[in-house]
């Protein structure tokens, strides 16, 4: 753990939209953050371009340097990633952002036959590391805007503190993180977010997200 005892964050995929948006509102609230990408110069560029102390590495590096690792990989990348870095997860929170979209159809729902990207992250993880799923329906342009995106979190796993964790990490950067259940839930929000891209572009909007309605704020996880 950080010295400044908040967790240091790694994200691989954090060169892409959603990765380097994550990376911003973490760092601009000052968690350490270690983007990482399969190449550790294209990291480093970027992580000289968020500033605030982010660091780049690759793949495997930042996730050995992260008290709790995200995954903002495509779906195509995802399976092999998580091999890359099963050893250095040991121990470890990983948040799994993947959505199963299957290019060119990516307003079609299409959900693996294991259910959904967390569970196979799990699976292929291992008991030794406790998976969260969660930022699936954060728009990217709303992260990089600035400030909190406008938007509910919804946040999955079979781990209560675990998820907890990813939930006080969702309030930094969007409206609020909620617990939605086990990670076979998870299901529920990957396919939504091929329904918020049929949204987006049915009605021209930037990025459509998701608000849970009634919940009282104690309550939430």
């Amino acid at each position: 753990m950080a010295e400044s005892s908040k967790p240091v964050i790694g994200i691989l995929g954090g060169t892409g939209d959603l990765g380097s948006g994550l990376a911003k509102g973490w760092s601009a609230a000052g968690y350490p953050v270690v983007i990482g990408s399969r190449s550790r110069e294209k990291a480093e560029a970027k992580a000289a371009e968020l500033g605030r102390g982010v660091r780049g590495e690759d793949n495997a590096g930042a996730a050995r340097r992260a008290d709790i690792i995200v995954l903002a990989v495509p779906f195509g990348s995802h399976n092999a990633t998580i091999e890359e870095i099963k050893a250095e997860a040991q121990g470890k929170i990983v948040v799994d952002a993947a959505v199963p979209l299957v290019p060119p159809k990516v307003s079609l729902v299409q959900l693996p036959e294991q259910g959904s990207a967390a569970q196979i992250a799990q699976q292929l993880l291992g008991e030794g590391v406790r998976v969260v799923s969660a930022f699936h329906n954060v728009g990217a342009s709303k992260l990089h805007q600035g400030g909190k995106a406008d938007c509910d979190v919804l946040v999955f796993s079979d781990d209560k503190e675990a998820r907890d964790q990813v939930i006080a990490l969702a309030d930094v950067v969007a409206t609020r993180g909620v617990g939605g259940g086990s990670l076979a839930n998870s299901a529920a929000a990957e396919a939504m977010t091929s329904v918020l891209i049929w949204i987006n572009r049915q009605y021209k909007v930037p990025g459509a997200g998701v608000r849970i309605t009634g919940l009282d704020a104690a309550a939430r996880a």
